[in-house]
Parts: structure tokens; C-alpha cells; sequence
């Protein structure tokens, strides 16, 4: 890509994709060839904004953007992630792709507590960063970040992330080849991957939510009948309307 195929984010550029840019909320700006994001900290309304793919290195115009909650920056140049430290509303940030080289290049980012689903690398696009080559990455960006319930798109806490453990444990011992005359080899301490009746919906032995259960069923049954009723009240009333509005036809 030549210098004349790099764009600069101007408010010209943002109207042709938005329109009157700074009341959007959502904007997408991938691949765009952009190295510059100019005006971009003027959208103080974006809550949404895509700018995978381009050549961004320089992040400072982001720390405007107080309403963003959903950041894509994979694969461009960013090595410095200083500016989004001011971006106190981010709870989706995607930095896979980038040159991030180290732990410490992610202090800055410790303030957002609202962050909870945050990628260094992608194994779909193949994309990573320096930083992810540290033996104890994954360890240490959980523990910097204890509100994180979603790391390079693996769930590490709630519902599933137990079961997805598992398996992930279960491939990583396939692939470690731990096999013996063809059969994998059983470990006594092997437990099920879920417990009997994991997945019934459970629901409560409380007689006084039953009888609430009960009781807003019957109600939501009468809802529905008034409304068949006054759908054909209304329905009965406009045909007797439409006929009063018709001519009279004499016959001679």
C-alpha cells in the first residue's frame, strides 16, 4: 500500500460514512488504509468504533471518547496503549494483530474496570503480539485484569468457562501424544467433564414462587383474551364505519 492509498480521519471522511458524525454512536473504519485518526476524539458520542486493519500507531485521539465501550483495533501498529487509559467506559477491546512487546506496555490499562472481554491474539486471522510469547502470559494478564471474564475469546469465568477448561485440558493432552499401544493413557484422577444433571434447568421448590409462577401465567392468559376481544371490537367498529362512508345508490 503506497502513501497516496493512507487516508487521515478528517470530518469529511466521517460524514461520507455517517453522515452528521458526531451524533453516531457506531462507526466502522476497516481497512481504510488509515495511519492518522485526525478528528476522530471529536465524536464524543461513539460508543462503537472498528478500525481493524489499517496502519494506526499513534492512539492519542482516542482519549476523548468517554462513551466507548467497544474498541477493534486488530492489525495495525500500536505499540502504545497510554491514550485508552482515559477510555474509562471500555468493556470490549480487541488488540490482536498489533506490537505490543511487553507486560508492562499493559499497566495502563488497569484502570478500566469495566473491561471484561479483552484479545491480544486471534488463532482465526493468526494474529498475536510480542507479549503473548511470554510463558506466563496468560497467568499474568488474569491476574492484572480480575474482571476479565473473556481472554482472546476464551471464557475464564461463569457458566461453560469450567466446561471449556476441560476440554481445553483434554486436547492439550491429545496433543502431547500420551498414548500407549494406540489407546490413550487413563489417569486415576480424571473426573466427568460436568456433574449429573448440569445442564436441567433447576427450578425453585418454593411454594410461593410456584404460586407466582402460577398466578402470572393466569394473568398473562387474560391478557391475552382482552386483547383477541378488543381486536375485534376495533375490528367491527371500522367495518361498521366503512359503511356508513359509502355513497347511497338509488335504483330508478
Amino acid at each position: 500500500m503506497t502513501d497516496a492509498d493512507c487516508e487521515k480521519i478528517t470530518p469529511v471522511l466521517l460524514k461520507s460514512r455517517t453522515g452528521e458524525f458526531d451524533l453516531e454512536s457506531i462507526l466502522f473504519l476497516k481497512l481504510r488504509g488509515i495511519h492518522d485518526l485526525g478528528c476522530i476524539g471529536e465524536c464524543m458520542n461513539l460508543e462503537k468504533l472498528d478500525l481493524s486493519g489499517n496502519n494506526v500507531t499513534n492512539l492519542a485521539p482516542l482519549a476523548s471518547l468517554r462513551l466507548l465501550s467497544v474498541l477493534c483495533l486488530s492489525a495495525n501498529r500500536i505499540s502504545n496503549l497510554e491514550p485508552l487509559r482515559n477510555c474509562e467506559g471500555l468493556q470490549n477491546l480487541n488488540l490482536a494483530g498489533n506490537i505490543i512487546s511487553s507486560i508492562e506496555n499493559l499497566h495502563c490499562l488497569q484502570p478500566l474496570r469495566k473491561l471484561e472481554n479483552i484479545r491480544f491474539k486471534d488463532n482465526t486471522y493468526n494474529y498475536t503480539n510480542p507479549v503473548c510469547r511470554n510463558a506466563a502470559y496468560r497467568n499474568i494478564v488474569l491476574e492484572m485484569f480480575p474482571n476479565i471474564k473473556v481472554l482472546d475469546g476464551e471464557r475464564v469465568v461463569g457458566r461453560g468457562s469450567e466446561l471449556y477448561q476441560l476440554c481445553k485440558d483434554i486436547d492439550d493432552t491429545i496433543k502431547a501424544g500420551l498414548y500407549k499401544n494406540g489407546q490413550l493413557v487413563e489417569h486415576s484422577d480424571c473426573k466427568p467433564w460436568v456433574e449429573d444433571n448440569y445442564w436441567e434447568i433447576k427450578r425453585s421448590n418454593n411454594a410461593i414462587i410456584e404460586e407466582a409462577y402460577k398466578q402470572f401465567n393466569d394473568v398473562l392468559h387474560e391478557c391475552r383474551l382482552l386483547n383477541n376481544r378488543a381486536t375485534h371490537v376495533i375490528s367491527q367498529t371500522e367495518r361498521s364505519m366503512s359503511l356508513k362512508k359509502q355513497p347511497k345508490q338509488y335504483a330508478i
